[in-house]
């Protein structure tokens, strides 16, 4: 054994005390002397006192009679893990443990050499490159956040969109205005196996694309190219750019809602994204893109292509059509019809063969419906007792007295029509709180009925019929106000009664 000739001092002397003695660790040694680990190494390695632990040698290992066997179990399988390879083992006589064995394998595992790749390059206007991501729920509402890139690939120019939807009428709606940003088309552009765009790929490798997606790109003027299938690195451009998004524009951010998502990200693309020297051509992308490839790019074509997102359905007996996880309705008549849904981004629309029967606002929460006034109130009046159970208009000063009176009357066999009519007009004679009260009073003795709430309101000496004013429709004539005539101008026609002989005159 062989230990440093220089002679410890009086601190190195109490480390290796510390550790050789009271067998304190690197941590409890540093703590306690108040010195840094590292100056703790550094002692115990100048006066190291513990025999190096030397192997004795050919002592044989529990292993070494398995290790052919290993070795062919992991060429056949180089994926194999230790546990699975005890298994395998155990069966053979193996009374080893498990660590010896991961040991083992680390330096028994076959070594796969890195695939290597070819640098991409693009004459301009060559190519698009063009991908989705999804960025979880980036904004409040419960629908993922997806965002749409593409990436020029001889500029690396880029255009990124974020929107609530993959599907192909949000696609092309994308497609459209990141050309319309890019002011042309390229060559061909190259997506991944989306499934807007690839179906399935048949052997070998042959892609089957959406024919929908082939016709809009024929309107468009691109050709369309898709990757091999596992060959994300065919379109590094935009893979770099979709990291470059994450990495730089996502952390810190908060959003209020997708509008607010997209004109941050629009600021954020072009005052830097696009403004700063791209890190693989050393260029920065706007310029190369004003100055080169712009050029270069085929001319927008003019011919119209519908971009909507559509859909098919049957209108149910409550007249809505499910689209999207939410359902719309459309008029009363159509239940049972087969019906058309074209959306944008903004409207659904909804078609009986070429006539649109339906309009609404699109909405992107989920599980919602959405209810045209119109559509209701049409049913209300080809079939009252479908309503009978909400309070008239008419009668809404009733309040919820009068809604919880119409919902017991809807489960009789009273004429609901009938109620109405006689409620109304005794709340145009007796006024609103006065009948409220009176139907609070009849339910509460377990009744309905109108003739009930009339008795109450008739006898009670308080209560004096009091109609309002007749209205006749025209704000003119209802703004007109006559005074009460003054008939004392007549009185001096009449002369004085006390003179006056009430015997008839004689015309003789």
């Amino acid at each position: 054994m062989r230990v440093s000739e220089d002679k410890p001092t009086g601190r190195q002397a109490e480390v290796l005390r510390l550790y050789y003695v009271d067998e304190l660790g690197v941590r409890a040694i540093s703590r306690q002397l108040k010195m840094s680990r590292k100056t703790v190494r550094k002692m115990l390695g100048r006066g190291s006192l513990r025999p190096p632990q030397v192997q004795p040698a050919n002592r044989p290992l529990l292993l070494d009679p398995h290790e052919k066997f290993i070795i062919s179990e992991l060429k056949a399988c180089p994926e194999l893990r230790a546990p699975a390879m005890l298994e395998r083992l155990r069966a053979r006589g193996y009374t080893g443990g498990i660590s010896i064995l991961r040991d083992r394998m680390r330096l028994l595992r076959p070594t796969t050499l890195g695939e290597a790749f070819l640098t991409q390059h693009f004459a301009p206007g060559q190519v698009a490159m063009v991908d989705w991501a999804d960025f979880g729920f980036a904004v409040p509402g419960p629908r993922r956040v997806s965002a749409f890139v593409m990436v020029l690939g001889y500029s690396r120019m880029l255009y990124v969109e974020f929107t609530l939807s993959q599907k192909l009428g949000t696609f092309l709606r994308c497609m459209e205005r990141a050309c319309a940003f890019f002011g042309g088309v390229t060559l061909y552009d190259m997506f991944d196996n989306m499934k807007t765009v690839v179906l399935e790929h048949r052997p070998p490798h042959a892609p089957v694309f959406n024919p929908e997606f082939v016709a809009y790109a024929a309107a468009r003027g691109f050709a369309v190219h898709a990757c091999n299938p596992g060959k994300g690195n065919e379109k590094g451009g935009v893979e770099r750019g979709i990291g470059f998004l994450r990495a730089r524009f996502r952390p810190g951010r908060r959003f209020t809602s997708l509008a607010d998502l997209n004109r941050q990200a629009s600021v954020w693309r072009d005052t830097f994204a696009n403004a700063r020297e791209h890190h693989v051509t050393g260029k920065v992308p706007a310029l190369v893109f004003e100055h080169e490839e712009k050029q270069h790019l085929s001319p927008l074509r003019e011919q119209p292509f519908d971009v909507r997102d559509h859909g098919t359905g049957t209108v149910n007996k409550v007249f809505r059509v499910r689209f999207d996880r939410n359902t719309y309705s459309v008029p009363w008549r159509l239940v049972g019809q087969h019906i058309v849904v074209r959306a944008d981004d903004t409207r659904v629309d909804v078609f009986l063969g070429p006539k649109r029967v339906a309009t609404h606002p699109r909405c992107w929460d989920i599980r919602e419906d959405i209810e045209a006034p119109s559509h209701r109130r049409g049913l209300k009046e080809h079939k009252p007792k479908a309503s009978a159970d909400e309070l008239p208009f008419v009668l809404s000063g009733l309040g919820e007295i009068g809604r919880d009176y119409f919902r017991i009357l809807a489960a009789g066999g009273r004429s609901v029509r009938r109620e109405t009519m006689r409620l109304t007009l005794l709340c145009e004679l007796f006024g609103d709180r006065a009948v409220r009260a009176a139907v609070e009073q009849v339910m509460r003795h377990g009744h309905v009925g109108v003739e009930y709430v009339e008795y109450l309101l008739r006898h009670d000496p308080a209560l004096r019929p009091a109609p309002k004013p007749l209205r006749l429709g025209d704000e003119a004539l209802d703004a007109m106000h006559a005074h009460e005539p003054d008939l004392s101008v007549y009185d001096q026609f009449l002369g004085d009664a006390s003179t006056r002989d009430p015997r008839p005159h004689d015309e003789s």
